[in-house]
C-alpha cells in the first residue's frame, strides 16, 4: 500500500487551536493524516525552519500554518519548503484579524503563501485536500463528491424557501 501524503497543521499558538479544528476537522473527514504542532516564528524560529526543511523527507504534502497578529509562521514555513503552505490568517483582539491577513498575503516574490480568509481554517483544510488530490484519484473522487452534495443541498434549500413562499 503507498504511503498517503500528511498534511502538518501548525499553530503559532496552542490558543489557536480553536480555529484551526475546523482544518483538522476537513482533512480528517478526507482520511488523510494530520501532525498538529505549536511553533512560532518569533519564540521558536529554529524548530519551524528545521520542521519546514526536513517535511517533504518526512512525507508531508503540504503545511497548514495559523497564525495572529504579526502573522510570520506562514512564511516563515515558506522560506524553508518546497511544499504548498497555506497561511489562516487569525483573528486577534486587535486590529480583527487584519494585521494577520496582511501580513500572510504580502509575501515576497519567490516565497508564496497560499492564504484562505480569516480564521477560515475549514477552507484551508480543503485547500490542502485539493493539492493532494492532484496525485490521488481516490481522495479526488472524495472532493467531487463533497462538491456535489453541496450543490444539491443549496437545490434542496431552493426548494424549500420557494415552497415556503408560496404558501
Amino acid at each position: 500500500m503507498e504511503n498517503k501524503k500528511k498534511v502538518a497543521v501548525i499553530m503559532g499558538s496552542d490558543s489557536d487551536l480553536p480555529v484551526v479544528k475546523g482544518a483538522i476537522s476537513k482533512l480528517k473527514g478526507f482520511d488523510i493524516p494530520v501532525e498538529v504542532h505549536v511553533m512560532s516564528a518569533h519564540r521558536t524560529p529554529e524548530a519551524a525552519c528545521q520542521f519546514a526543511s526536513a517535511a517533504k523527507q518526512n512525507g508531508f504534502g503540504a503545511i497548514i500554518a495559523a497564525a495572529g497578529k504579526a502573522a510570520h509562521l506562514a512564511g516563515v514555513l515558506a522560506a524553508h519548503t518546497t511544499l504548498p503552505v497555506i497561511g489562516i490568517p487569525v483573528k486577534s483582539s486587535t486590529l480583527d484579524g487584519l494585521d494577520a491577513l496582511l501580513a500572510t498575503v504580502q509575501m515576497p516574490s519567490g516565497i508564496p503563501v497560499a492564504t484562505v480568509a480569516i480564521d477560515g481554517a475549514a477552507n484551508a483544510g480543503i485547500l490542502a485536500a485539493q493539492i493532494l488530490a492532484v496525485s490521488d484519484e481516490a481522495l479526488a473522487d472524495k472532493l467531487a463528491r463533497m462538491k456535489s452534495d453541496m450543490a444539491r443541498e443549496v437545490l434542496e434549500k431552493d426548494k424549500a424557501l420557494a415552497a415556503k413562499l408560496d404558501d
